[in-house]
């Protein structure tokens, strides 16, 4: 089972009736919205640990969010949390960029997805630190689950969302993006040697 899966799983249907009223949509368009922002954060998360001091500083953050259950949170603390991950998985830029994105390829306002996607970064990383803690993953097989996640997108999803994660983090050829280099992300090519990686 995927994240994606688990996070339907979790919601229920009550839970994906409440994000299709707040995206003004069906529920299946609102399905189809929920894998792509799934797709980008855990795609986003895959890029970040690429680079072994980034996978590290990714597997000590999930150590706050285990034994936590976000499907029972508060609005407030959800929304306070996922715009913490957002930012440091895809930057306040990268965030506007992959919700225009998806927007576009689903249909539905781009102002609704920034409301949704804070809501959404923490189950992800919820369900993320569930994974680790129960097969007691170090950085290096966190790096290597989230690559299976990602290659179980769609191929107009996967393809989507890598063009927008290029857009974010540059291609593989444009050199080391440092995925933790301040408080946020700038959506800037770090400086190589920047080593300031925490959540």
């Amino acid at each position: 089972m995927t994240l994606h899966d688990e996070l339907l799983s979790g919601l229920g249907d009550s839970g994906m009736e409440q994000i299709a009223g707040m995206l003004g949509s069906d529920t299946p368009t609102a399905r189809q919205v929920l894998e792509a922002v799934t797709g980008a954060i855990v795609g986003g998360m895959a890029r970040n640990a690429e680079h072994p001091d980034g996978a590290d500083a990714l597997r000590g953050a999930l150590d706050d969010h285990m034994d936590t259950d976000p499907f029972n949170a508060d609005v407030a603390s959800l929304t306070r949390d996922g715009h913490s991950i957002l930012g440091h998985v895809l930057g306040g830029h990268g965030t506007e960029h992959v919700a225009a994105g998806i927007a576009h390829h689903t249909g539905v306002g781009t102002g609704p997805l920034m409301k949704l996607m804070p809501l959404i970064a923490p189950m992800v990383m919820c369900l993320l630190a569930d994974h680790v803690a129960g097969r007691d993953m170090d950085a290096a097989t966190l790096a290597e689950d989230l690559a299976r996640e990602e290659a179980h997108l769609p191929p107009d999803l996967a393809e989507l969302l890598d063009g927008l994660l290029n857009g974010i983090f540059g291609t593989p050829q444009a050199g080391a993006y440092d995925p933790f280099g301040g408080p946020e992300r700038t959506g800037r090519q770090a400086i190589p040697g920047t080593r300031n990686r925490r959540w």
